[in-house]
């Protein structure tokens, strides 16, 4: 996902910050299979306790706290954890669209976001390979341009109808066939 799961702005670290600020491990167990709870709990205890040792103590603890829930929670999607990644990158324009989205309770902008850009997108592949099949009968080599912009067009959709269908959390597979 290039969502930020394991970005340190990201929303997991971000309600891991919550709850050692609030001392309240219920803001960070929503975000890790139950089957993982027990290590959050764990974890987080030992955070609490490391934390009293001083600010070094603290930021270490913090850290390791940080990495403990978010990868246990790319675990719970299937997804493997390959470290915290810095606060501020650029996650695109999709996911500060979808985040508003949820504080504003509409679907709108993100509705507007994405349609505007499949249309843009199926409107140019489809221009391209339509270009390309006005010289098809020219020879062979034209005619293989054109397959590939045509065969290019049908993937492309086809990948993008089973992406809007699948599972967001699971790394494979659809909702619906």
């Amino acid at each position: 996902m290039p969502p930020h799961c394991d970005s340190m702005d990201g929303p997991v670290v971000t309600a891991a910050r919550r709850a050692l600020e609030a001392a309240d491990v219920e803001e960070i167990l929503p975000y890790v299979h139950a089957d993982a709870e027990r290590e959050v709990r764990d974890a987080f205890q030992l955070t609490l306790k490391a934390r009293g040792a001083g600010d070094e103590a603290r930021d270490v603890a913090d850290r390791w706290f940080f990495e403990t829930v978010v990868r246990l929670h790319r675990a719970g999607e299937g997804a493997p954890f390959t470290g915290l990644t810095p606060a501020g990158r650029d996650v695109g324009p999709v996911i500060p669209v979808a985040e508003r989205a949820l504080e504003t309770e509409s679907a709108d902008e993100v509705v507007e976001l994405l349609s505007a850009t499949v249309r843009r997108e199926a409107t140019q592949r489809h221009e391209h390979a339509m270009e390309l099949k006005r010289h098809a009968t020219e020879g062979v080599a034209e005619a293989r341009e054109y397959v590939e912009a045509m065969l290019g067009f049908q993937v492309w959709a086809h990948g993008l109808y089973q992406k809007t269908m699948a599972d967001p959390h699971a790394h494979s597979g659809t909702r619906n066939d």
